[in-house]
């Protein structure tokens, strides 16, 4: 009897001391992880702007452009080939297709053969990025679509975990169009930690 009350407060004690622990990383983790690191790559989008209101190119070119200039001002440097951070931007432009920027536990289809990669991300793709199939992000909030609005994953390329994703509440105008994406892609920049 006396070894049965000794086992039995062994094991309270045990669950007190292992309640006790931590629950696991949290998105805070992540965003300490994310400004400790120096080096990020472009894993290519197939958000492809279909409307023809909109040319498609010129704008993923200024999504880069002004992603770059904001990665530079952070402290990043562009590595193709070992990169810290990837980078995976959603452009929704098309009030026509029903997209949800939502790709935790999504497979990406730009792995299969014949995917179209822009000319906007030649000098800036992950040299290895169709060996990044599965993302995963279980802390990160889901995103309604948005006619005119970008958002923008940061993912660990070891883990293929999104560390942070950037957005706003504010719609791109059409007018000034240019402008109006740089300024979008800023502001979002204002929370990356």
């Amino acid at each position: 009897m006396k070894n049965l009350k000794i086992i039995a407060l062994f094991a309270f004690a045990s669950f007190i001391l292992t309640s006790c622990g931590s629950s696991g990383p949290s998105a805070k983790d992540d965003a300490k992880k994310l400004s400790s690191y120096n080096t990020y790559a472009y894993i290519p989008n197939k958000d492809t702007i279909l409307s023809r209101d909109y040319d498609n190119d010129a704008i993923q070119k200024t999504i880069i452009s002004t992603i770059d200039a904001n990665m530079k001002e952070k402290g990043y440097q562009l590595d193709k080939v070992q990169p810290d951070v990837l980078v995976y931007v959603h452009t929704m432009f098309d009030d026509k297709v029903a997209v949800n920027a939502n790709p935790v536990y999504t497979n990406y289809s730009y792995y299969r053969p014949g995917f179209y990669i822009g000319p906007y991300y030649k000098n800036n793709i992950y040299e290895n990025y169709f060996t990044i199939q599965r993302i995963n992000g279980p802390r990160v909030n889901q995103v309604p679509f948005k006619e005119r609005t970008i958002v923008i994953d940061f993912i660990d390329r070891k883990t293929n975990e999104i560390l942070w994703r950037g957005t706003t509440n504010e719609n791109i105008e059409k007018k000034r169009i240019d402008r109006e994406i740089r300024d979008y892609i800023d502001e979002i920049f204002k929370s990356f930690p």
